[in-house]
């Protein structure tokens, strides 16, 4: 039961966390918290089969070696990379804990593939894959395995063989986060793992915790580190009562996602309120500036306005006296103007009136004929197939029957609806027709949106066929959404399995976007 209670608190955490992690894992680090370097990279022949290249050891670890078998296909790269002679990452400082490859792109974007786990004998092995055909690979040592940038910790960079299929690239610049952004505060040196009693993933989870911390996460961005000190208690207690190992794992790998997000958070905000300080003290000092200078203005302008005011006063007062003179002549013409604008407005007023009475009774003789046209449709279409009415418009429902299983052939029984619907349609232009196909949630996401679509789309040519307008009827598959009944019974999946057609359109007093 404990076990339960752990994973659903678990996905509920993750659940209400989704949406801030996605929009924090798009934001960039401060130009402070980086350093660039550059790297070459290498433009892989797509369809030409496997090629291989070798990644050599940097400075900080000149025995390590490795190679990467990569082959390019259109759309998808696969990478296999193999190192050996890495020592343990917390021999370049206790904060490193594991080893990250990553890819950079030409225009100096890295994208993290994955955690490299190494034995004792320090090898390790990973497969991943990459929409980029043209990259550079590195391995850098990591304090964990969720990082959005490379550390400087660079270890491992590739290098062509004579006979790799491919062509250098040198990545002019590419952005690699500084160490000090991942110093813990009081972490003691030498630190030792304990790997057989206690999962990489929990050091990986504490560290990342001491390390948000360090950066000021409980003080700057305490939201999102509140869930990354939850997660590590609840992973702390699922290690004390020895929970099986998954679950451990995924609560630290968990915990590991929540602290980088508040760390990644902090630094952008801190850097965001040394910004806005630095401004504050330059507009402060520009208003004080500016004040001394108004200040001086203002006595000139004053003494100027004074004087001009003066004569002002002078041209005012005869032209006060003649506009006087002109006013009372002029009075006598603008009252018997006035009384023809009063008379000639008043006649206007009543047509007006007339006019907006007669067009209010065009309305609603309008308003009428389409709520007749609109129950008179629904009355005819549910004679047809099961239709309800709604704020849209008039939804048909096409249950899943009618199609073949898994797929999207219309049966006969569906072109003899449709046929039916179709006839109705043409005998009243103006309807538009929105088709949505829906599935329940068996099967992956991929395949029920593309069967959905197809769904969507079979209804739609068939309506076309049988002589309506391509720019009257629309389609678009809706995937696992708005379910309509339980999925956990095959009844109410059936029910969520279906096309939906929303009539609309002037003429029945409803409109929507196709």
């Amino acid at each position: 039961m404990k076990h339960i209670i752990t994973v659903l608190l678990t996905c509920l955490v993750l659940c209400l966390s989704a949406g801030m992690t996605t929009a924090q894992s798009q934001q960039e680090a401060p130009a402070s918290a980086l350093i660039s370097r550059s790297v070459k990279a290498v433009g892989y022949q797509v369809g030409g089969g496997s090629t291989k290249v070798d990644l050599t050891g940097t400075d900080l670890m000149r025995q390590a070696s490795g190679e990467a078998k990569v082959e390019a296909k259109k759309g998808v790269t696969t990478i296999e990379a193999e190192v050996k002679g890495l020592s343990q990452p917390s021999k370049l400082g206790t904060e490193f804990l594991t080893y990250v490859l990553w890819v950079v792109s030409p225009d100096g974007r890295t994208s993290n593939l994955g955690e490299v786990l190494i034995n004792n004998a320090g090898e390790g092995k990973v497969i991943v894959t990459t929409q980029l055909q043209t990259f550079s690979l590195v391995v850098t040592a990591e304090p964990y395995f969720s990082v959005r940038h490379p550390s400087e910790m660079v270890v491992l960079v590739n290098e062509l063989r004579k006979d790799t299929k491919g062509k250098i690239f040198v990545v002019e610049e590419y952005k690699l986060m500084k160490r000090g952004q991942y110093e813990k505060v009081g972490n003691p040196m030498g630190l030792s793992l304990d790997l057989k009693n206690v999962p990489l993933e929990m050091y990986e989870a504490r560290n990342a915790v001491d390390i948000a911390q360090s950066r000021g996460a409980d003080k700057s961005a305490p939201e999102i580190f509140a869930k990354a000190e939850g997660s590590l208690k609840m992973a702390e207690n699922a290690l004390t009562r020895k929970a099986n190992k998954k679950e451990i794992v995924s609560l630290a790998r968990q915990t590991v996602q929540f602290s980088e997000d508040a760390r990644a958070l902090a630094v952008q905000r801190q850097e965001e309120e040394r910004i806005a300080n630095e401004r504050a003290a330059a507009a402060a000092q520009a208003k004080s500036a500016a004040e001394a200078k108004a200040a001086v203005e203002a006595a000139e302008a004053k003494q100027k306005a004074d004087a001009e005011a003066a004569e002002a006063k002078r041209k005012a007062d005869v032209e006060a006296q003649r506009q006087a003179e002109l006013a009372a002549a002029r009075e006598a013409q603008m009252k018997a103007e006035a009384d023809a604008a009063a008379v000639k407005a008043k006649a206007e007023a009543d047509a007006l009136k007339a006019k907006e009475e007669s067009a209010k009774a065009e309305a609603e003789r309008s308003r009428k004929a389409a709520e007749d046209l609109r129950a008179s449709l629904l009355e005819q279409f549910n004679r047809i197939l099961e239709t309800r009415d709604t704020p849209r418009g008039l939804v048909v429902n096409m249950g899943d029957v009618l199609f073949d299983t898994g797929k999207y052939n219309l049966r006969a029984a569906a072109r003899e609806k449709l046929a039916k619907l179709s006839g109705i349609v043409l005998g009243h232009p103006g309807l538009d027709l929105a088709i949505e196909g829906y599935t329940d949630n068996v099967g992956s996401d991929e395949f029920n949106q593309k069967l959905s679509e197809q769904r969507a789309s079979a209804v739609r040519s068939y309506l076309i066929e049988q002589g309506l307008s391509t720019n009257n009827v629309a389609s678009k598959g809706m995937g696992e959404t708005n379910f309509v009944a339980d999925n956990s019974t095959a009844a109410g999946r059936q029910k969520n399995r279906r096309v939906e057609i929303i009539v609309s359109g002037q003429v029945i007093g409803v409109q929507i976007g196709k």
